[in-house]
């Protein structure tokens, strides 16, 4: 029988049909099943709660995902394909008691960590007097010799630490796993419980559940405080692998939300042992790196020469004190669990301790008596690799059949010291929604301490994670696991302002712009390209399409014919493609994603240089993309003309929804300078072929080309306002190639271009300013120079020049873009500011 929070029986469909697992320590139900003292309020709202209504907020919550684009990456591929992020409904709730109980253990494992690593990089006492074997150090790939002797600035290697906890059968936290090198999963905590604290307004501030707001307060004032000298105003930076990095959503929302600036190793650069961003300025100094790279990656030199990700020459600038790292490189050396067996003894000896929070039962097998216990009994035993470099899934050697135990043994004693032996340890469980129902599935929750005044502070909450399955063993993201908002409760009111105000931060009217980071300014010079290339091609699919189907004429029937002469010359299809072969190859452009210059293929582009950048757009906007993508995505059945106009139409609003955030919402500095560059460039080299096509065929007395060209370029309704007649070869060429009024004319590019380029920095060493915006201006006055009007009359003279100058403006405008790259997106040796 299960009793409601105040003690009667819970009418609850849900909580009658709830079964925790036998023998298991429930975290939501006691064995007699009421509801344990932590879940009494949040139980409530399950006691009225239909399976409906939690379906109901379920589907909020996916949405809500889906809105703020939370992915965890599983694939490398070209497309940044990526899993959406997994978080259950019903959150891991921890008492405030048992939370404090656990964060002086984490406390005092965070310290310990931390001396050891001072010792193994340092006078390495432990080994010496044998408190730790030698064997296990040497064997480690994570003791990075060329550290040894180093000494970090500020002295201390650990600033945050992550930890793996489960607790067993008896109700006892333990420690599975030590997260050292780049504690992940702090980000995906704060959105889990931005979406939970959405979802469930009311049921969470009853529950008092205590807010993640203080510690990152905290975290970005120790970041601060890192910085070499204690400048005032230091340059802190995070660190990440890029888009194709499985957890670079984490990356760009916790940049976001800290409000430090997210770099690529291509942004920075070692110049005189300090670490220099490579900006559209020139060279910037920075402070504080707060990396996401594990430690092999950083730094090329000194490490693996294909560390691409890394920065040459970092470990000399962090060893001088040019630079602070977080955390410092060589702390990947204590993640291995064959050190758990020997952290009683070394938290005693070291800090005079007894260890609060064990581990889970470990064995390193490079001892002759451990490797012979597990020898003996293989079958209840879990074996792990020791010195894991990337996932590996451990070992139940009692759940597997008799020649991949034997394989599996042979691999232990050919290299016992590179394994560990676990016991097979049943976890706890929480319920978990399942679509239909609670379901009980084991826990693993990774809270996060960060450094502050001499001791670590955990933070209120950490990223608890479920198996898929009932029987489910490994409980990690990459193995399909589901997350949850961890809620510790508090015992009283919850402050309306969680910490207490930071000094005050003195806005100087005369500081430059916000550096941007020269492969950002690319990746959005691109962004620019790609989104207008992809509208354009939609828009010439939609007008074809539009000639496709309906009654046929012969008005009709030339109009498709000229509609295919355009899509010849914008690369769309091969040339002398026949009008019957016209709906495959618009369905294959429309559907197929490997196909060259598709929809499909375009949208990838955009999200990926848009991802690129993540941390300089909006929720909003971000929001937009996951549209864009989610329209493009469905496919068409072929010959549904209809269908394919309703797509298309979808798609070229949401690209106007983008045009208006990127002039409304965005802030007008480099980086949105550069994304206008390169709309505007791509729309006058989109367009500027299409005028030429269309002269050339309306010059053989072939008018029909013009109506579609103006359909494309959106100004059919400006033509028909000006001129009452059908459209003619002059005029329609006036209004696209030189009318400064029409937001669609290649002057109008132009001219924005012209305004754009002088907006942005100069180099002193290169005078690239100067010279672009001479180029263009040499560009506009190619395109006024046909005196269009005076050839009203003899429309012969516009077909026979148009069509050379036409040409010449597109190889200009290449040749710009070649020199935008090489000016603004590549550094040699530059200024130093």
């Amino acid at each position: 029988m299960v009793t409601g929070p105040a003690g009667g029986v819970a009418s609850s469909e849900l909580l009658q049909n709830y079964r925790p697992l036998p023998g298991l320590h429930d975290e939501m139900m006691m064995p007699s099943g009421e509801l344990r003292p932590p879940w009494r309020v949040f139980g409530d709202l399950l006691a009225q709660c239909s399976p409906s209504d939690i379906q109901s907020r379920h589907k909020t919550a996916q949405q809500l995902l889906h809105d703020h684009g939370v992915t965890y990456n599983i694939f490398d591929d070209a497309v940044g394909t990526s899993r959406p992020w997994a978080l259950d409904l019903i959150p891991h709730i921890v008492a405030s008691s048992e939370a404090e109980q656990v964060a002086q253990g984490i406390d005092q494992r965070s310290r310990l960590l931390d001396t050891i690593l001072r010792d193994l990089y340092g006078p390495q006492r432990i080994i010496k007097e044998g408190w730790l074997p030698s064997a296990l150090l040497h064997a480690n790939p994570g003791f990075l010799r060329p550290l040894a002797g180093l000494v970090p600035p500020g002295g201390r290697f650990l600033h945050v630490a992550g930890c793996d906890l489960v607790r067993t059968e008896d109700g006892a936290w333990r420690v599975l796993a030590d997260r050292t090198q780049v504690p992940g999963g702090q980000g995906y905590a704060l959105e889990n419980r931005i979406i939970l604290s959405n979802v469930f307004p009311e049921e969470f501030n009853a529950s008092r559940v205590q807010r993640l707001a203080a510690y990152f307060d905290v975290e970005r004032e120790t970041f601060r405080s890192l910085a070499p000298g204690r400048r005032a105003a230091p340059t802190i930076l995070m660190l990440t692998p890029g888009p194709r990095d499985e957890t670079y959503f984490e990356h760009a929302f916790k940049a976001r939300y800290l409000g430090f600036p997210l770099v690529m190793s291509a942004d920075l650069t070692v110049r005189d042992r300090r670490v220099h961003l490579k900006t559209l300025e020139g060279l910037r100094r920075v402070d504080v790196v707060l990396r996401s790279l594990d430690d092999l990656q950083c730094d090329p030199l000194e490490m693996h020469a294909d560390a691409s990700q890394g920065i040459p020459g970092m470990i000399e600038a962090w060893r001088s004190g040019g630079v602070a790292l977080c955390n410092g490189l060589g702390t990947g050396l204590v993640e291995t669990p064959a050190l758990h067996p020997f952290l009683p003894g070394l938290c005693r000896h070291l800090l005079g301790e007894q260890l609060k929070l064990p581990c889970v039962p470990t064995w390193w097998c490079g001892q002759q008596k451990q490797l012979n216990m597990v020898l003996s009994d293989p079958q209840k035993w879990v074996l792990k690799e020791a010195f894991v470099r990337g996932a590996r899934d451990p070992i139940f050697l009692g759940k597997i059949d008799e020649k991949s135990r034997t394989e599996a043994l042979d691999r232990l004693k050919a290299a016992p010291h590179r394994w560990v032996a676990q016991e097979m340890l049943r976890l706890s469980t929480t319920p978990t929604w399942t679509g239909d129902r609670l379901e009980p599935r084991s826990l693993v929750w990774r809270t996060f301490a960060l450094h502050q005044g001499g001791s670590y502070t955990m933070m209120p909450g950490g990223l608890s994670r479920v198996s898929p399955h009932v029987e489910g063993r490994v409980v990690t993201m990459r193995s399909g696991g589901i997350s949850k908002d961890t809620w510790v409760l508090s015992d009283g009111p919850i402050a309306t302002r969680p910490v207490a105000q930071s000094q005050p931060i003195i806005i100087r009217p005369a500081r430059p712009p916000s550096a941007v980071p020269s492969r950002v300014a690319d990746h959005l010079f691109w962004l620019g390209r790609y989104a207008e290339r992809l509208e354009q091609t939609i828009r010439v699919l939609r007008t074809t399409l539009q000639r496709v189907s309906g009654e046929v004429t012969e008005i009709q029937t030339r109009e498709l014919q000229s509609c295919l002469t355009l899509m010849e010359e914008a690369h769309l299809i091969p040339a002398n493609l026949a009008p019957a072969d016209i709906r495959p190859s618009i369905h294959e452009l429309i559907n197929d994603p490997k196909r060259e210059s598709g929809v499909r293929q375009l949208v990838s582009s955009v999200r990926y240089n848009a991802a690129a950048a993540r941390d300089r757009l909006s929720d909003d906007t971000w929001r937009l993309f996951n549209k864009i993508e989610s329209d493009a995505s469905p496919s068409l059945p072929p010959l549904k003309v209809s269908q394919a106009l309703i797509a298309l139409d979808t798609l070229i609003l949401d690209l106007a929804a983008f045009s208006g955030m990127q002039i409304e919402n965005m802030t007008h500095g480099h980086g949105w300078r550069f994304l206008e560059i390169g709309r505007r460039l791509e729309r006058a080299i989109f367009t500027t072929p299409l005028i030429r096509a269309a002269t050339i065929a309306a010059g053989m007395r072939d008018e029909s080309v013009l109506g579609p060209l103006l359909e494309i370029c959106d100004s059919t309704m400006t033509y028909r306002r000006l001129h009452f007649a059908r459209p003619q070869l002059v005029q329609t060429a006036y209004l696209l190639f030189q009318d400064p009024s029409n937001p669609r004319s290649v002057a109008y590019q132009v001219e924005r271009l012209v305004e754009r380029l002088s907006e942005l920095p100069v180099d002193p060493h290169r005078g690239s300013e100067t010279s672009q915006v001479s180029r263009m201006q040499e560009i506009l006055a190619l395109v006024k120079s046909p005196n269009l009007p005076a050839w009203a009359a003899a429309q012969h003279l516009a077909a026979e020049a148009l069509p050379e100058i036409c040409t010449t403006v597109v190889e200009q405008l290449e040749s710009l873009s070649s020199t935008l790259t090489e000016n603004y997106f590549s550094h040699a040796v530059r200024k130093v500011r």
